[in-house]
């Protein structure tokens, strides 16, 4: 039963305010995704996230199944760090703290996902692989559409 980690960090040339305007807001979730992925927001979000937010989510990461996805805010210290927790979905535990951090040049971002797999030892033998791939490649992704909008 391990506990993965991925850890992603990116430099972005813009302040932090504008980097933290952009990844405090739910509805930009969908930009960042990619769209193999099929992601959608079931729930009404507001134009700024807050702690206690619950997210309901639809994805759809293998073989184009959809599976329900509900996240929750659980802490934010504005224009530092905010994290979100899976309440119910795909992982037997999801963690994945936002980190922003004023740098000469820009704002630097990193991303630290702790997930644990559901099945145990099974589900890491069967799945741990297929899923790092996938939880790394929504950050390649991430990485693209930053480089593309801010032209980088």
């Amino acid at each position: 039963m391990k506990i993965h980690k991925l850890k992603s960090t990116i430099t972005i040339p813009v302040s932090l305010e504008e980097a933290w305007e952009f990844f405090a807001t739910p509805r930009n979730l969908n930009e960042v995704t990619p769209k193999h992925l099929n992601f959608k927001i079931l729930s009404e979000v507001p134009d700024k996230m807050y702690q206690g937010l619950i997210i309901e989510y639809k994805v759809h990461p293998v073989l184009g199944i959809p599976l329900h996805w509900v996240t929750e805010i659980t802490h934010i210290e504005d224009k530092n760090f905010f994290v979100d927790e899976q309440r119910f979905g795909p992982y037997a535990f999801w963690h994945h703290q936002h980190i922003f951090k004023a740098v000469e040049g820009g704002v630097e971002m990193t991303d630290i996902v702790h997930y644990k797999l559901p099945l145990g030892f099974i589900g890491d033998l069967f799945g741990g692989w297929f899923v790092k791939k996938q939880v790394e490649g929504i950050f390649t992704h991430r990485t693209k559409v930053l480089k593309e909008k801010y032209k980088f």
